[in-house]
C-alpha cells in the first residue's frame, strides 16, 4: 500500500463474533484481516466452507490478509449483485460498478445469509493490523446515502422485501426482507410465470423448494425508478436464509471454489459440486440425492443457468453445511435460440440431449458416490415427470408458446429421459 494512504474500514461479523476488518484504500486497493480470536476459535460459527476446521488448507486461508485490487475477495464478491441491479446502486451511490468496497460498505446490513459488514469509526480500528501494508491512516466514511439498501446476487431485477398484509416494501435500515421479489424482465417476456411454473414442476419430482407465489406489481411499494414492461406479475420467492427476522448462514458455490462471479460458467463441474456435498454435509448422501434430482430436473426443464451461483450451502446449526432448497430454475432455452446445454460440464458434457442414465453413472463414480444410491432418485424424478407434467402444465401460468416449447423439448432427449 502507498506511504500515508487514507482507509476505511468494515467490521466483518457473523452470529455477533467479530471475523474480520476489510480495509478499502482510496487507491482501490482492498485488505482482510481474519480476527485473531476468531481465527483461534475452534467452535467458531463458519463463515465460508473454505474456513471450516475440517477443510483442506483452512488454516493457511485464514492465517495471511487477502489482498486484492478494486474488487474483493470472491468469497466477499459473491455477495453483491450483478448485471442491472448493480448498476443502478453504483448509480445511486455515484461510484464505480467495480468500487466492491464502497458497494459492500453501503449493502453491509442486508447481505445474503447472516454476514454483516458494518462501518468503523476510525478511533475504532485496530490500526496495528494494516501498518505492514505501510503508513495508513483510519477516516470516516463518505455518506452512504442512497435510500435503498438491498443486497442479492443475480443478473436481473431482484429485491429483496418485507411482507406484510399482502403488501410488499423495500427492506430498510434494520427490517431484515423475507421475500426476494423478481419484476417482469425488459428484455425476455414473461419471466415470472416461466420460473413460477418450472419451480412448481421441478417440486412434484422431489425438488426441494421454498414458498413461492406470483404477486401484482401493485402489491410492490417503494419500488426504485426502474423500467417495467406492460406484464402486471412478478415472481416471489420466500427467503430461507430470514427466518424469524433471524439471519441464517449460506453461502452459494463460487465462494466455495473462491472464483468471482464472472467465471461462474467456466469454473468447476457437478461432480465437484457433488464431491464437496457427499464429503462435508452433514447428512451427505440426502444432499446428493437432492442434487441428482435437480440436475435431471434442470435438463427436464430445459434450464441452463444452473452455474455455480444457483447453487447453495445453508449453515442452518452456524456450523455444518447442507444443501439450500433450490432457486433460479427457469426454462431458459425460451430465451435463447438454439441452446442445448447446461451451464457446467456433467460428465464432461454439457449437452442436454446426449445425457443418458450412463452420464449420471459416471456422474457418480467421478464423485465418489455409489450408484445405487443415486439411480432410484432419478428413476423416480423421470417417472413422476412422464405421469405428472403433461397434465399439471395445462394448468400453470406459463404461456402457451412456452409450454409447446418445452414439450418440444422433452420429445427431443435421450430415449432413458425423452417423453
Amino acid at each position: 500500500m502507498r506511504m500515508n494512504m487514507e482507509i476505511n474500514v468494515l467490521k466483518l461479523t457473523l452470529h455477533g463474533h467479530v471475523v474480520g476488518f476489510l480495509a478499502g484504500g482510496k487507491n482501490g486497493l482492498n485488505i482482510f484481516h481474519f480476527d485473531e480470536s476468531f481465527r483461534l476459535n475452534k467452535t467458531r460459527p463458519t463463515f465460508s466452507l473454505t474456513t471450516h476446521p475440517n477443510f483442506p488448507r483452512a488454516e493457511k486461508m485464514m492465517s495471511e490478509p487477502w489482498v486484492t485490487n478494486q474488487r474483493v475477495h470472491p468469497i466477499l464478491s459473491n455477495l453483491l449483485p450483478e448485471g442491472s441491479l448493480r448498476e443502478l446502486i453504483a448509480q445511486g451511490l455515484k461510484t464505480h460498478v467495480d468500487n466492491e468496497f464502497h458497494i459492500l460498505s453501503y449493502l453491509g446490513m442486508d447481505l445474503p445469509g447472516a454476514l454483516v459488514a458494518e462501518p468503523m469509526k476510525p478511533e475504532d480500528v485496530p490500526i496495528s493490523l494494516f501498518n505492514s501494508h505501510g503508513q495508513v491512516t483510519a477516516v470516516n466514511f463518505d455518506k452512504l446515502n442512497q435510500e435503498n439498501k438491498f443486497s442479492l446476487a443475480g443478473v436481473q431485477m431482484k429485491f429483496s422485501m418485507k411482507e406484510k398484509d399482502g403488501r410488499y416494501n423495500l427492506a430498510r435500515d434494520n427490517v431484515l426482507g423475507d421475500w426476494i421479489i423478481k419484476t417482469p424482465s425488459t428484455k425476455h417476456k414473461d419471466v415470472p410465470t416461466n420460473e413460477f411454473t418450472s419451480m412448481t414442476l421441478a417440486s412434484m419430482v422431489g425438488v426441494d423448494i421454498p414458498d413461492i407465489k406470483l404477486v401484482n406489481i401493485e402489491q410492490l411499494d417503494n419500488l426504485p425508478q426502474i423500467n417495467l414492461p406492460d406484464e402486471k406479475l412478478a415472481f416471489a420467492i420466500k427467503r430461507f436464509d430470514r427466518q424469524s427476522n433471524q439471519r441464517i448462514h449460506m453461502e452459494d458455490f463460487a465462494q466455495v471454489l473462491v472464483k468471482y462471479p464472472h467465471d461462474k460458467y467456466n469454473s468447476g463441474n457437478y461432480e465437484q459440486i457433488a464431491r464437496i456435498l457427499y464429503q462435508f454435509s452433514e447428512d451427505g448422501l440426502a444432499d446428493v440425492q437432492q442434487l441428482a434430482r435437480r440436475l435431471l430436473a434442470n435438463i427436464l426443464l430445459a434450464n441452463g443457468d444452473a452455474h455455480l451461483k444457483n447453487w447453495s450451502l445453508l449453515y442452518s446449526d452456524q456450523t455444518t453445511p447442507r444443501l439450500s432448497p433450490a432457486y433460479d430454475i427457469v426454462t431458459t432455452s425460451v430465451y435463447i435460440a438454439n441452446e442445448q446445454h447446461f451451464a457446467l460440464n456433467l460428465a464432461k458434457t454439457k449437452a442436454w440431449y446426449d445425457i443418458s442414465y450412463k452420464h449420471f453413472e459416471y456422474w457418480s463414480k467421478k464423485a465418489d458416490i455409489p450408484w445405487r444410491a443415486i439411480k432410484p432418485h432419478l428413476d423416480d424424478v423421470i417417472n413422476k415427470a412422464r405421469t405428472q407434467w403433461p397434465d399439471a402444465i395445462k394448468n400453470l401460468p406459463m404461456s402457451k408458446a412456452h409450454k409447446q416449447q418445452l414439450k418440444t423439448h422433452w420429445q427431443r432427449l435421450h430415449e432413458d429421459f425423452r417423453f
